[in-house]
């Protein structure tokens, strides 16, 4: 028998719910990525229970409990229930009627069983008690302490089912998978026959799940994978996928946080973003951080222009993409960049200059300091005008 072994099991909240479902005679089982990743000592940031008792019942129970009850998503089986501050995302178990490929139409179920079956893989069918004793319907646990993300059932129809499972399948390798295994030949090679239903998603769904790939501590592999399988030509118009493993050694190399943006930009490809709906900051950030990396720019203006962290980003970049090793004297120099500041303001050329020969004047000014390695003073910068 497996036990669960988590602070967040035994803390008043999950308790609370537990109780609130059990003392009724209703089944308690917490289910998924708390149960996941609790096994495999990961971080827990969301508890989710699954139950045989009906929604109404749930805010019934939680009302009379003393606890707030919120609907969240009550005609898919969904109440959050809040107690002490914390909630928990209580859903009935269902089993799905109809399927789409973009969604289902659900009708609640009496077992885990029946729950377990409409999940996308076996590692996410895992469920506990609230002794934190496992149950594992389908046999995920030996899928999760071995690396292999697998499809519940027959793959192709659960991809069928959900066209964002073959997303999902690629981002959970990159985050659960054994890499020295690969991806479960079975999930990929329908992940392959099935890539045209990718163009079915909203381009929201599509961005948001491969961000979150790209967030990954290493998603070379599995975005390696994807274009393999075709899948990620689907999702981006002309993709490169041969910069992004060099771009994740360097940022290891240089002790840099996993950052989906500049992973995207070394991808390339043609309207990203549109195709991927990215948010217009990051958008910008994405055109910004290729522009910097590929106009030549000294390490020291990069540090300069952009600050440590994006100059440090594009620099990167730009390494990757020439194959070319971590250079720590040119990131000390972007650095040194990064902390200067230009001496001459636009109150120092007026009223000599004015408007656009006022601008020109700042700009050819601030070449010459920058050519100087910053040395260059105030004062012999007015004095060269």
């Amino acid at each position: 028998m497996t036990r669960l072994q988590a602070d967040w099991l035994t803390d008043t909240a999950a308790q609370a719910v537990c109780a609130m479902l059990e003392e009724e005679g209703h089944a308690a089982f917490f289910v998924g990525g708390c149960v996941r990743n609790a096994l495999i000592g990961a971080p827990v940031h969301d508890l989710d229970l699954s139950t045989d008792a009906r929604p109404e019942t749930v805010m019934d129970l939680a009302g009379a409990a003393g606890l707030k009850a919120v609907p969240t998503g009550i005609d898919h089986g969904t109440v959050t229930v809040v107690a002490d501050g914390r909630p928990v995302e209580v859903t009935t178990f269902r089993r799905d009627v109809a399927t789409d490929g973009r969604r289902a139409t659900v009708a609640f179920a009496d077992t885990i069983e029946a729950d377990a079956a409409r999940r996308d893989f076996t590692m996410n069918a895992l469920y506990a008690d609230a002794r934190g004793v496992v149950h594992d319907p389908l046999c995920g646990l030996p899928d999760l302490h071995v690396g292999r993300v697998r499809f519940i059932g027959d793959p192709g129809q659960r991809i069928r089912e959900d066209y964002l499972r073959i997303l999902r399948f690629f981002r959970f390798h990159a985050l659960f998978g054994d890499p020295d295994a690969g991806l479960d030949a079975d999930g990929l090679a329908a992940c392959a026959e099935h890539a045209e239903g990718v163009k079915e998603l909203s381009r929201e769904r599509i961005g948001h799940e491969m961000l979150r790939l790209l967030a990954a501590p290493d998603p070379a592999p599995a975005v390696a994978a994807m274009a393999q399988a075709g899948v990620l030509m689907r999702v981006i118009i002309g993709p490169d996928p041969s910069v992004l493993p060099v771009l994740v050694h360097l940022e290891q190399e240089a002790g840099i946080e996993p950052d989906p943006i500049p992973r995207l930009a070394s991808l390339g490809g043609e309207d990203v973003a549109p195709a991927l709906r990215l948010r217009k900051a990051d958008a910008r950030r994405r055109d910004r951080l290729r522009a910097a990396a590929f106009d030549g720019l000294d390490p020291a203006e990069l540090g300069y222009r952009l600050g440590v962290e994006e100059g440090t980003a594009a620099f990167l970049l730009r390494q990757a993409a020439l194959g070319q090793p971590l250079d720590a004297a040119a990131l000390q120099k972007l650095r040194t960049g990064a902390g200067q500041v230009f001496p001459v303001a636009a109150a120092d050329l007026q009223p000599r200059f004015e408007g656009a020969a006022l601008g020109a004047a700042l700009r050819r000014l601030e070449s010459d300091w920058i050519a100087s390695g910053f040395t260059r003073t105030r004062a012999d910068l007015l004095k060269s005008l």
